[in-house]
């Protein structure tokens, strides 16, 4: 085995190259003979019942071949993609919205899909979808979330007359209540987590081809759960076995969540193909339909409360949450309140917890799982409320999370929301964060911004996740010539697990790195496969990896045993080589593999070819946690906000390779510091986007961030036994509650203590001047 390509390695990603040099292959890079294109019609009301649809004119246009209207879905029996709900799971039973792929009777957001024209060219078809004559039904429509449920809302749904899909709620509230009756001290706030959009550097796209002499489909989508896709697209709407579609997931330019699968234009282009004889038909977004089209994330309005004592120990938390659903609960949106609630005590020992939300429908576009999925809504709500503790207890922000942090040796711990955390050494891992930040330099570094004419503050996020979810298979296959192939039924799209599973694989059976190969994302190739998403792929994925590579093992042992002319049981494995216990005699794992593929002589006890399967199960997951410590500095004549300092301390258990790990932090923290600082999705009162493209909804950029300082610590996990915890999404939950507490401390000395993301320089110097006013007046 080569050392430097083991586990823990830094090793660079190997898929790299091929990426920057322009080489990769997505979606839209793909053309297939006799390629036709497709163009939707999206809904210009948030809430309408659709009267009629003329498609005449359309239909007759230059080069068109097909326009499919909600009609043409009825005709040709098709079904809708229906979500999973917590009565799936044991919870309570709600209301669950059926998505069909075009809009059929009415429309319940901007967006919703209408009809789908397919022509020669894009050009043509977007003609043409120019010429098609929709009569609506304008209906009352009801954007925020707060105003869904007020009675006498218009109802979105005639099966859910108060708009609420489903509600949950945890802990004990008998409990609760005797701790906030004993309480010395209260503290409450409302927070409202805003509404983003992933804005993935690729947008979706979809080719669907039928193919008549088999009757069967092949699907290319950008999708970071390929199998998810197909069972959605074959199972839901065309009602046909699984294996009458192949899906392609090739390159994918980014996933965070969004591209889930399963999207109303995958099945619309494969239906579409078979409607235009089999024709392959493309449709690519773009980004002003992506920000119609692509689920968005958060949109959260929470209240929270912490009962403590004298001595700032929190007695019991209430947290009551509305979640916007949109206008379908769609993909696996259950998981963002589920999470939402379930980790609201956060890493802090808080005796009684009760925490209830209820999932909203509202005529806007549907959210789902955006990076974080839930656990940023929790982390957010915790922190603040402990940040407000201290400063009304009088207690300094990091002793009063010294007197609540679960301590290490009460590990593994049940919280108040009915979960059990395996491991985690919050006080360490805090300390760690707090000497890389330099945090008692702050003093100097203030004194410095305040002699340049700026306000400066620190602030600190400390988070908690549940990582992993569902099982997962993945195989090892030698060909005739000793390489070896991974088939993974997880999904890289930025993760580097080419890379990262090579290093693995490399270190347990000693096979050259660079004779190791990755496939993933064909349903044909890979037997089956749950994707990634959730921090998912190392926990289940790593684990079933090695139980394949043992796999590999076992059978490979009694073949090396007759080449070496020795008993089985006189056999051991060591550094990629079968050797006979106490003699140099020994037989690397590639030449064992070669003898599978004999064309003749093999024995009758072997099979034709090595190869082996893993599986493993997220069950329990894992629970990566860290600390994210900011300071910035506002300008208080323009409110602009600049990351001066961001450290970062991380468990995420058994480092696999720091380089990836640090990589995926990095890129949550911009997308944490986005929410914080500027994304935010808006829609006018008649549910119009008016942040429909990138003039309007702001991204980070390079410049906007500091030198991130990021460490990695291991707590290794019990749960599963590489140990491993997730990381992907660590950055995105850290980095808004470290951000705002920067931001609110800044402003302390001006009296403000309530600011809402995004905080923007117009939310900041307004809200600096509003004091002014105010203490002008006192």
């Amino acid at each position: 085995m080569d050392k430097k390509f083991g586990i823990g390695q830094p090793v660079p990603r190997v898929e790299d190259p091929r990426f920057i040099t322009g080489r990769g292959r997505y979606v839209d890079d793909f053309d297939l003979p006799q390629q036709c294109y497709g163009v939707l019609l999206m809904s210009p009301h948030a809430h309408a019942r659709i009267k009629r649809i003329d498609t005449a004119k359309a239909k007759a246009a230059s080069g068109v071949l097909a326009v499919l209207t909600g009609a043409d879905v009825l005709a040709d029996k098709l079904g809708g993609l229906a979500p999973p709900m917590p009565e799936d799971m044991g919870g309570p039973k709600g209301f669950r919205t059926l998505r069909t792929i075009l809009a059929t009777d009415k429309v319940r957001a901007v967006g919703e899909r209408v009809a789908f024209v397919v022509a020669e060219t894009v050009a043509q078809a977007r003609d043409a979808v120019e010429l098609i004559e929709v009569d609506y039904e304008t209906l009352p429509a009801v954007i925020d979330v707060e105003d869904a449920v007020k009675p006498g809302a218009p109802a979105l749904w005639d099966e859910a007359p108060n708009n609420v899909s489903f509600a949950l709620m945890m802990g004990n509230k008998d409990a609760t209540d005797l701790a906030f009756a004993n309480a010395r001290h209260v503290v409450s706030l409302k927070v409202h987590n805003t509404r983003i959009t992933a804005n993935a550097i690729e947008p979706r796209a979809a080719i669907g081809q039928y193919h008549p002499d088999s009757d069967s489909y092949t699907l290319h989508s950008t999708s970071q759960n390929p199998h998810g896709t197909r069972s959605s697209v074959a199972g839901q709407v065309l009602r046909i076995p699984e294996t009458k579609l192949r899906v392609i997931s090739p390159d994918v330019g980014g996933g965070f969540g969004m591209k889930h699968g399963g999207y109303p234009e995958d099945a619309l282009v494969v239906w579409a193909s078979r409607k235009v004889g089999g024709r392959p038909v493309k449709w690519t977004s773009t980004r002003a339909e992506a920000l119609l089209g692509d689920s968005q994330g958060r949109d959260q309005v929470v209240t929270g409360e912490l009962a403590l004592d004298e001595n700032g120990k929190i007695l019991g938390m209430r947290v009551t949450a509305l979640h916007n659903m949109g206008s379908h609960v769609f993909g696996a949106a259950v998981v963002v309140p589920l999470f939402a609630l379930r980790l609201a005590p956060g890493v802090y020992q808080i005796p009684a917890v009760h925490a209830a939300g209820r999932a909203v429908l509202t005529n806007t576009i549907p959210l789902a799982p955006y990076r974080g999925a839930g656990r940023p809504e929790a982390t957010y709500l915790i922190e603040q409320l402990l940040d407000k503790a201290a400063r009304t207890l009088g207690i300094d922000l990091i002793e009063i999370r010294r007197r609540n942090f679960i301590p290490a040796a009460a590990m593994p711990h049940k919280v108040g929301t009915g979960i059990t955390y395996d491991s985690g050494d919050f006080v360490h891992v805090m300390d760690e964060c707090l000497k890389l930040a330099d945090w008692d330099g702050f003093g100097k570094r203030a004194a410095e911004s305040k002699k340049s004419g700026k306000l400066r503050g620190r602030g600190i996020g400390y988070f908690l996740e549940e990582a992993a979810v569902f099982n997962d298979r993945m195989v090892l296959r030698f060909d005739p010539s000793g390489m070896l192939t991974i088939l993974a039924g997880t999904h890289s799209h930025g993760q580097g697990h080419n890379t990262v599973y090579a290093q693995m694989v490399h270190e347990w059976l000693g096979v050259p790195f660079e004779n190791i190969r990755y496939v993933q994302g064909d349903t044909d190739a890979v037997p089956i496969g749950r994707g990634s998403y959730g921090s998912r792929s190392m926990h289940v994925g790593g684990n079933a990896l090695k139980r394949a590579a043992d796999g590999i093992i076992e059978k490979a042992k009694p073949m090396a045993a007759m080449i070496l002319e020795a008993a089985a049981g006189d056999i051991e494995f060591k550094d990629g080589a079968f050797r006979i216990v106490g003699t140099d005699r020994a037989l690397p794992l590639t030449d064992v593999a070669r003898a599978f593929y004999r064309p003749a002589h093999l024995p009758a006890q072997f099979d034709v070819g090595l190869e082996a399967s893993g599986t493993f199960a997220a069950e329990p997951p894992n629970y990566p946690n860290g600390c994210h410590v900011c300071e910035v500095e506002i300008d208080p004549e323009t409110g602009m906000v600049t990351l001066a300092r961001y450290a970062a301390v991380d468990d995420v258990g058994k480092i696999m390779n720091q380089l990836l790990c640090e990589g995926q932090i990095h890129g949550g923290v911009a997308q944490g510091v986005g929410q914080a600082l500027m994304e935010r999705i808006v829609f006018d009162e008649q549910g119009q986007l008016v942040t429909g493209s990138f003039q309007d909804y702001a991204m980070p950029r390079a410049d906007d961030f500091p030198e991130l300082q990021s460490e990695l610590t291991e707590v290794p996990a019990r749960t599963n036994p590489l140990g491993v915890k997730g990381a992907g999404e660590a950055g995105a939950t850290g980095a808004p509650p470290a951000v705002i507490g920067a931001i609110l401390d800044a402003l302390k000395p001006l009296g403000i203590e309530h600011i809402d993301m995004p905080a923007t320089p117009s939310r900041v110097w307004a809200a600096i001047k509003a004091r002014e006013v105010k203490a002008a007046a006192e």
